[in-house]
C-alpha cells in the first residue's frame, strides 16, 4: 500500500509562478536561458560534469572535485527518494505555462535546485567564489519560468542540496583527519 503526502498548490504558490512567467518569463530569451539551464541541471549531469573538468585541471585537489560530483549526485537521489514519498504533482493549473519536458510528473522538492545549491555549495568552498549567490537563484527562478515546480518546491529543494553539501563537507573533514 503505498501512502502519499499532499502538498496542495496554494492560490499564492500559483499567483507566484504567474509573476514569474508574466515577468521574467515573458521574454523569449529568459525561457530559451531556462531551458539551457534545464538540460544542463537533468540528473546533475551539468555539474558531474564541471567536476570531472575540474578534477583533471586540478589534480592536487582531485578529492574535493570528486566530493562536488558526490554532492550534487547524493543531492539528486536524495530528492528523488523525497519526490516517490510525496508524490506532489507538478504545476497543472490553466494559467501556467509549461515550457519545457520533465522525466517525471512529480514536483517536490526541485531535483534540479537540489544539486544546484549542493554543487554551488561545494564549488563555492572549493574555489573560494560566492557561488552559491550567483548560481542557486538563476537555477531557482528558471524552474518557475518553465512552469515545474512551485516556489515552494525549489525552496526546499534548496535547503535539501544545502544539507548535502554540509554532508559532504563533513565527511571530507572527517577524511582529512584519517
Amino acid at each position: 500500500m503505498e501512502t502519499d503526502i499532499e502538498i496542495p498548490a496554494s492560490s499564492g504558490e500559483v499567483a507566484v509562478l504567474n509573476a514569474v512567467q508574466s515577468g521574467l518569463g515573458s521574454h523569449p530569451s529568459v525561457i530559451k536561458t531556462a531551458r539551457a539551464m534545464s538540460h544542463f541541471g537533468e540528473h546533475a549531469l551539468g555539474w558531474v560534469g564541471v567536476a570531472a573538468v575540474g578534477a583533471v585541471l586540478d589534480p592536487a585537489r582531485r578529492r574535493q572535485w570528486g566530493g562536488v560530483a558526490v554532492g550534487a549526485v547524493g543531492a539528486h537521489a536524495a530528492s528523488i527518494v523525497i519526490k516517490r514519498v510525496v508524490r506532489r504533482p507538478r504545476p497543472d493549473h490553466p494559467s501556467v505555462a509549461v515550457n519545457v519536458s520533465t522525466p517525471s510528473k512529480l514536483s517536490f522538492p526541485s531535483s534540479h535546485a537540489t544539486s544546484t545549491t549542493a554543487a554551488a555549495v561545494l564549488l563555492g568552498r572549493l574555489t573560494g567564489l560566492p557561488l552559491p549567490a550567483v548560481l542557486v537563484p538563476p537555477m531557482l527562478l528558471s524552474r518557475m519560468v518553465l512552469g515545474v515546480h512551485y516556489p515552494t518546491d525549489v525552496l526546499a529543494g534548496s535547503a535539501l542540496g544545502a544539507a548535502s553539501a554540509a554532508a559532504v563537507l563533513a565527511a571530507e573533514k572527517r577524511f582529512a583527519e584519517i
